[in-house]
């Protein structure tokens, strides 16, 4: 087993004891709820009187049902179950002292968003949430973790979780991203060479030039799609990247406190001379924009390739996938991506829903309009994130080009609000999974893409590599490294 890592660290430093079943319970530094996995936990601890153990330590949001037009947030709100599950929400934590960033707050949005912005999220911490895209707040050197309802319930009642401690795999990412590449080709280039399954048993540490060179938001991005490589988890060791990020934030040490704390989290980062149950390389030197041409995020493809066909595959199951897959979105082997018709441009989630990743999209869309067959929705991360936007005119440049200009939520990223796509509509989506019905459709199609990726389709209807649209075009910059957000 591995030695030495940020991995080990964190959970021998969170460790409670072993139990009898062989799992390790493990203490919850930071615990995350939202209104769609938390009401039976609640519902749980009340059925047997218990309180909830550490209600410091447990934040709440909204964001999976959140309605994103503006005029949609009155309450009650009209979908019934949406007002039964946020009603529920706010009873909870009110009856349990557990603060609540709801809509009135100027705080709410995507749990994942929220935390990090806030100064919640920090490093050596173990975070878990009902939701599988915890890996996120990796991005800080913590371990995040997706809990179900039994193991909030446990959180709850005890401020720990019982988990089965996993391998850890090396993800050394070479080289640099050249402009118009972001986080997000970076990740689904591991997806592709790793594939959906290939973290099965293990978490990721990500590092190497490519990684260190990437802001907080770019790094966010790569740990949020962890899970859809397969990892339990995805992190990144601290560094002077992430102290910047956090001081001053509302929830961060202030002054001495700070020092103090950064002694700490620089010791938790894995040591020169960690031993690692693997160690795999990533080259993304030279590296085109990626899009999913199948569905599920491991059907990748740089740009500039060719749609693969059954027969490149070697094992029977990849092959019977990507039937079904090309299939599904109406593709054939050999085809390009370039020019693959689109009905819908979607900016948003936790995955590419921050404030750079607006920055990023916008430059595309200065002095260009949304195609006139194409609805575009983009929907800030956070209210924080949407407020940040609006003080910069961002979101003037968005609603000038066509876009829809929305409040904070998960929105079509799975579709449990009206924000879904319509029959077998075509998708840009700057979201992290491609499922047959995620986006609210069973005949739906959706393509995988960086925020600048999106707003290229969305200008021309159809999947465009964006560095047409940037001053070097496809063979220039060396850059592709947002820079810190305020």
């Amino acid at each position: 087993m591995s030695e030495g890592t940020l991995y080990d660290k964190v959970w021998e430093r969170h460790k409670v004891t072993e139990l009898p079943n062989g799992q390790d319970q493990l203490f919850v530094g930071l615990h995350l709820v939202h209104e769609v996995t938390s009401p039976q936990a609640f519902g749980m601890l009340r059925e047997r009187d218990l309180d909830v153990a550490y209600p410091g330590r447990t934040f709440a949001t909204t964001d999976h049902i959140a309605p994103t037009e503006a005029d949609k947030r009155e309450r009650p709100l009209a979908d019934d179950q949406a007002e039964e599950m946020l009603s529920a929400l706010e009873r909870n934590v009110s009856e349990n002292g557990i603060t609540f960033f709801g809509f009135e707050s100027g705080k709410q949005g995507i749990t994942h968003v929220v935390a990090p912005e806030l100064g919640l999220s920090q490093p050596g911490m173990t975070v878990a949430c009902g939701d599988s895209h915890t890996a996120t707040h990796g991005a800080f050197g913590s371990i995040g973790v997706g809990i179900g309802t039994s193991q909030i319930r446990d959180v709850l009642a005890t401020g720990c979780i019982a988990a089965d401690k996993q391998k850890v795999r090396r993800v050394e990412v070479e080289g640099e991203l050249g402009e118009g590449v972001y986080a997000k080709d970076v990740i689904l280039k591991v997806i592709q060479d790793l594939g959906v399954d290939g973290g099965v048993g293990h978490v990721y540490e990500y590092g190497g030039p490519a990684i260190e060179a990437l802001d907080m938001e770019g790094r966010l991005a790569v740990c949020n799609m962890s899970i859809e490589g397969g990892a339990r988890a995805g992190y990144i060791n601290p560094d002077e990247t992430t102290y910047e990020y956090l001081e001053g934030r509302e929830y961060a040490p202030e002054g001495e406190a700070f020092e103090g704390r950064k002694a700490y989290w620089e010791s938790v980062a894995s040591d020169d001379d960690a031993e690692y149950d693997d160690v795999v390389t990533v080259d993304a030197d030279g590296l085109d924009p990626l899009v999913t041409w199948g569905i599920n995020p491991g059907q990748v493809i740089e740009i500039s390739d060719p749609v693969p066909g059954p027969d490149d595959f070697e094992a029977r199951t990849d092959r019977e996938a990507a039937e079904q897959a090309l299939d599904h979105m109406e593709i054939e082997p050999g085809q390009s991506m370039l020019g693959y018709d689109v009905d819908v441009a979607f900016l948003g989630t936790c995955t590419n829903g921050r404030l750079s990743d607006f920055e990023e999209a916008a430059k595309i869309l200065e002095d260009n309009t949304v195609d006139e067959d194409v609805r575009a929705l983009a929907v800030p991360g956070s209210e924080t994130v949407r407020q940040q936007c609006e003080e910069r005119g961002i979101d003037e440049v968005f609603i000038n080009a066509g876009f829809q200009w929305r409040r904070a939520g998960c929105s079509m990223c799975l579709a449990m609000n009206d924000d879904a796509l319509e029959g077998d509509e075509v998708c840009a989506s700057s979201s992290n999974r491609n499922f047959v019905g995620r986006q609210g459709s069973k005949d739906g199609r959706t393509v995988l893409m960086s925020p600048a990726m999106v707003a290229a389709a969305a200008v021309e209807g159809e999947v465009t590599d964006a560095r047409d649209y940037l001053d070097d075009g496809p063979t220039g910059g060396a850059g592709g490294v947002e820079e810190v957000a305020d």
